[in-house]
Order: C-alpha cells, then structure tokens, then sequence
C-alpha cells in the first residue's frame, strides 16, 4: 500500500509569526500614529467644492479636448512647442552628463567601499562617506553649486553628480560584493597583482549590472533634472514653473506631455539597452 502524501503546508515556528505580528502591527500603529501630522484628513478637500482642482484639470487639460465639437487646432498650434522641446532636449543632456560624472565618481568608491575587496579600515569610512552623500537632498546640492557658478544648467550638472555618484557607488559595491569568487582566484593563481584581479576577475562578471544601473539612474536623472530646473538649475522645470505660476494651465499641460513622451522614450530605449546586456 503506498502511504498518501501529506498536503498539510508547513507551519511556521512561534516567533516568526509573533515577529510578523509586531512588524506589520508597529507599522499600522505608525500609520495611525501619522494620519494628522499627515494632515491625511484634507483628503476630501480635494473634492470639495471651495478646492481648485476642478480649475486646474480644466485648464490642465483644455488643448486635448479634441472630442469636444468646441475644440480647435489652435489650442495645440498656439503653443510654443520648439521652446517646451529645447528645453526638455537641454534637461535631458543635463542627466545625460550628470550621469556620465556620476559614472567616473562611483567606479571608484564602489570598489573601494565593497567589503569583499577593500579593508574594512578603508571600507566603512567610504560607507560613511556614501551614507552622508546620499543624506543631502538634491535641491539643496543644486542650491550650493548655483551659488558657487551662478544659474544654468552646469549647477544641475553637478547635482545630479552628486547624489547619483552616491546612489551608484552604493550599488556598485553591492554587485561587488554579490561576485562568483572563481574568477578573482584563477586570476589570482596565475600570479597577477590586485589590481589584474579587479580588472580581469571582477569588472567583467560586475560590468552588465552596472551598465542597468546606470541607466536606471539615467531615467530617474531626466526626472530629476526637471526639479532642478524649478531653482534655477536649467532645464524645462523653470519653463514649467513660469506657466503654473501664471495659472496657465493650459501651458503647462503641454509641458508636461512633453515631460512624459519623452521620459518614456528614455525608458524604452534604456529597456532595449538592458534587455541586450542582461
């Protein structure tokens, strides 16, 4: 007779279960916790009748009524579109060169902030150091570059280093770490120095999950650089801020479908890219 398997799942220990318990119940206390410094109780504000919102739809929305028997071609024509596109061409450079810098500063400090590789008297310092970098908001590194350089986009330039240095260097040393070691030890075996390991042992097996990383970044730097723009730091974000605080709704619609159409050709095209190298 052969014996019927047992379909009863596995029940988890004790402790597991009351660490589950304390985890997602601190975290709806916190919730509950937050809900009036949140201020989430204006939600219906956002419907109510003494809210804006209505208009800025309106408005927001007015040149793409094309279903309405009122809508003309001149809510489209009438625009400046050459200026909303050089000036989405321009943001998109800038992330392009942040990014670039952001590169050459994180191929460094991930190797030497990758504890499988480097010391841990060199290694901890360089975490440190990546933690405060990535600690500082961008806005607030755009602010201290337009003060060094004046307005533009070089001051964007140098922000987008900045953080997205930080960011990749953190995950570049977390691929580094993630390595096969077979590979840095056949280097190793036939005599090479340290450097010869990193170059023939490690780069290669790293180099594809850098290359997505870096062009995650890129898309999340083409989103960045528009913010940067609202202080000054070049860009389609000064553009966009000029037409909503002239309540020109209808400009800043078009601002922004140029914002998403070309955001998502980034994202296509870095998605193509990744899917090649992956």
């Amino acid at each position: 007779m052969t014996e019927t398997a047992d379909l009863t799942p596995p029940r988890r220990p004790l402790s597991a279960q009351l660490f589950d318990i304390l985890l997602w119940g601190g975290v709806a206390l916190l919730l509950i916790i937050s809900f009036h410094p949140a201020e989430i109780d204006k939600f219906p504000m956002l419907f109510s009748s003494e809210s804006r919102m209505g208009e800025f739809v309106g408005g927001f929305f007015a040149p793409f009524r094309f279903w309405d028997p009122a809508w003309v071609p001149s809510d489209l024509t009438g625009k400046d579109w050459a200026l909303y596109t050089g000036k989405m061409w321009q943001t998109i450079q800038m992330a392009l060169w942040g990014t670039a810098l952001a590169i050459i500063v994180a191929i460094p400090l991930g190797l030497l902030a990758s504890k499988n590789i480097t010391p841990s008297w060199i290694q901890q310092p360089v975490r440190r150091v990546l933690d405060l970098i990535r600690s500082i908001p961008d806005l607030v590194v755009a602010l201290i570059f337009i003060t060094a350089v004046g307005l533009g986009p070089f001051a964007g330039v140098m922000a987008m280093m900045f953080n997205t240095g930080g960011v990749l260097a953190k995950l570049f040393s977390e691929a580094v770490e993630a390595i096969d070691k077979g590979p840095v030890e056949g280097v190793r075996a036939t005599g090479a120095g340290r450097l010869h390991e990193i170059v023939w042992g490690v780069i290669p097996q790293v180099a594809p999950l850098w290359v997505s990383y870096a062009l995650y970044r890129f898309e999340s730097s083409s989103r960045a650089a528009t913010v940067l723009g609202l202080i000054g730091a070049g860009g389609i974000g000064q553009v966009l801020l000029d037409s909503t605080q002239s309540f020109k709704y209808d400009e800043t619609g078009c601002i922004v479908l140029v914002i998403v159409v070309a955001v998502s050709g980034i994202d296509l095209l870095s998605s193509a890219i990744r899917s090649r190298l992956l």
